[in-house]
């Protein structure tokens, strides 16, 4: 008997027949049209969608206002570069940009399509305003797969052959408490990674060679850790002594995903350059860097930006998607949305000794999976025939982590309560199916 193929399982031959298998596959799903939190695939099957694309669908699929916008901006115009003829969109997203993330007194912004060159440029600008060369990274980071941006990302999978590799490039190991302490507390544990970070100046790199250190405050790829407030303090510290300009690496962790605006927001402490993309669009290619006005202004005429810089389409969907955001208070709702998730979270690893550890920072949360309770020991087997499940159950997840031992979730934020819980009823069913196995 000949098995009739369902038309998402014809996609994804026509993928692998047509499409370069460098291109990741994360989840076998498909879509036929998306809204709000839900996705239908090509067989019109409901799918509870804990991915975001990426992060990037935070005010959700389609809203309303962002899908107008674009349409509207589509009969009038849509390219004739910015470096070419100066038009409105966005200089209006610049000005919303800069309210919403101020860097002291005076800020300004520059637009670009992607997330990876948010980042090149953020370090060209460094670089020029200091007239230095180093750049400073951690371990477990992503910033992008462009060779800057590949350099700087630390997970070895995404570099495979693609060296060699920026020059005056170093490392440290980020701060996560869970995985590498062995300090007694928090505060001693942070007072260490402090000390390694003054001790780089004499073992890595001279501060006087470096123009920039770039931190996500709450990784994203990496498992979503996140940075504790005094090491990020420190860091701000060392960075104001030596000359250095302090990045952060906001284009998961921005718009609303947190509970603010930016994760450095939840911090007392202001970064000079910051970059963002992903949800700023609502799907629109449209990324972009801030920074203190001096700073931003350092970087000499033609030496940033592109020919698709802050495209006029992308441009009115991210100034309509931050409006909607702040219309449906959604800074609130990440953390709200954040909080059921923890609390669920928790639970699950009351009752499931595989799970290691939650953590998060509001909405952005993602549960561990490790064997016999150890850190250093990662269970990237339970966490793949978790996703699996929950997919063949209509739940969209991805995992995350060095290990893909992590699962993260990344719900657009205009979910139902409904919708958040029937989700979490599946995660948590499949976890403990599979906890079950390994008894």
């Amino acid at each position: 008997m000949t098995l009739v193929k369902t038309k998402s399982e014809e996609l994804l031959e026509r993928r692998s027949n047509v499409v370069a298998n460098g291109v990741g596959v994360f989840n076998t799903a498909t879509v036929r049209e998306a809204k709000g939190a839900i996705i239908i695939d090509e067989d019109g099957r409901e799918l509870i969608d804990f991915a975001g694309g990426i992060g990037v669908v935070n005010a959700g699929h389609c809203p309303e206002p962002v899908v107008k916008a674009i349409q509207e901006q589509a009969a009038k115009y849509i390219h004739t570069s910015f470096n070419v003829v100066t038009y409105e969109p966005y200089i209006k997203l610049c000005e919303d940009l800069a309210e919403i993330l101020p860097h002291g007194e005076k800020t300004k912004a520059m637009l670009v399509s992607t997330g990876a060159e948010a980042v090149e440029n953020a370090i060209k600008i460094a670089r020029q305003a200091t007239g230095k060369q180093g750049v400073l990274c951690f371990t477990g980071a992503f910033h992008g797969r462009t060779m800057m941006a590949m350099t700087l990302t630390s997970k070895i999978n995404y570099k495979t052959g693609c060296g060699p590799f920026a020059p005056e490039v170093y490392r440290l190991p980020f701060p996560n408490f869970y995985r590498y302490s062995e300090a007694k507390d928090m505060d001693e544990f942070v007072k260490n990674e402090l000390h390694r970070l003054h001790e780089s100046s004499y073992n890595l790199v001279q501060p006087e060679n470096l123009a920039a250190i770039i931190l996500e405050p709450v990784q994203g790829e990496g498992g979503f850790n996140v940075v504790p407030p005094k090491y990020l303090e420190g860091l701000r510290e060392y960075c104001t002594k030596h000359n250095i300009m302090l990045i952060l690496d906001e284009i998961q962790s921005g718009f609303a995903r947190t509970g603010k605006w930016a994760a450095w927001q939840h911090y007392n402490v202001k970064p000079d350059i910051s970059t963002y993309a992903k949800s700023l669009g609502s799907g629109m290619p449209i990324s972009a860097i801030l920074g203190r006005a001096e700073v931003m202004d350092a970087a000499a005429p033609g030496t940033i930006g592109g020919t698709y810089i802050g495209n006029p389409l992308s441009c009115v969907a991210a100034s309509a998607t931050i409006q909607f955001m702040k219309d449906e208070n959604l800074n609130e709702r990440g953390t709200e949305v954040g909080n059921i998730i923890r609390e669920r979270f928790l639970k699950i690893m009351g009752e499931c000794p595989e799970v290691g550890d939650v953590r998060g920072l509001g909405a952005m949360m993602a549960i561990e999976f490790v064997k016999n309770g150890d850190p250093k020991k990662p269970n990237a087997e339970i966490c793949s025939e978790v996703i699996k499940g929950c997919a063949e159950r209509g739940l969209v997840l991805l995992s995350a982590g060095t290990f893909k031992n992590v699962i993260r979730v990344l719900a657009p934020l205009v979910i139902t309560n409904d919708q958040l819980n029937q989700g979490l009823d599946i995660l948590e069913s499949e976890i403990k199916k599979a906890s079950a196995k390994t008894i």
